[in-house]
């Protein structure tokens, strides 16, 4: 029996380190990424960040770049800004809308739900990745709506 922990123990370690790897395998390295066409993180966090073959979005909202303002008008322009300002980010990564696998939507009033969801429809076109949606009691800057995403890196 104590030959055959012998081998377990170690090919059970080996799995185990191998399932906390990134996807390219041990060793992987993680990138933090920025640009300046997006807007500059609220708080300690990264724009997003590489691991392997995917990316991690930061929650984005409706804050205009320049001024680091939340721009007016309401859910509709909030939703189109915040996803500007993920495409900015995936632009900024050599990735595009459709290389989108998830995303994760926080909404401040759930009433806003079908506006947020026509800006979001038009934003991925045919392109439709998974998601929930989420309603919360507040947001950063007094937003309406944070859009997170994960997005694969494309070959």
């Amino acid at each position: 029996m104590k030959m055959l922990s012998f081998f377990v123990f170690p090919a059970l370690l080996l799995c185990l380190l191998l399932s906390f790897s990134a996807p390219d395998g041990p060793g992987s390295t993680l990138s933090a990424l920025f640009t300046e066409k997006a807007p500059a993180p609220l708080g300690p966090y990264s724009q997003a960040v590489k691991s392997g073959g995917q990316i991690f979005l930061s929650g984005q909202i409706g804050v205009l770049p320049e001024s680091g303002k939340l721009i007016d008008g309401g859910i509709k322009n909030e939703t189109r800004q915040a996803l500007k300002n993920l495409a900015e980010v995936l632009k900024a990564a050599g990735c595009s809308e459709t290389d989108v696998v998830k995303c994760t939507v926080y909404l401040g009033n759930m009433s806003d739900f079908s506006a947020f969801n026509e800006e979001y429809a038009a934003f991925f076109k045919d392109w439709k990745p998974a998601r929930e949606t989420i309603g919360v009691a507040a947001l950063p800057a007094g937003a309406s709506v944070e859009i997170s995403a994960l997005a694969r890196i494309p070959r």
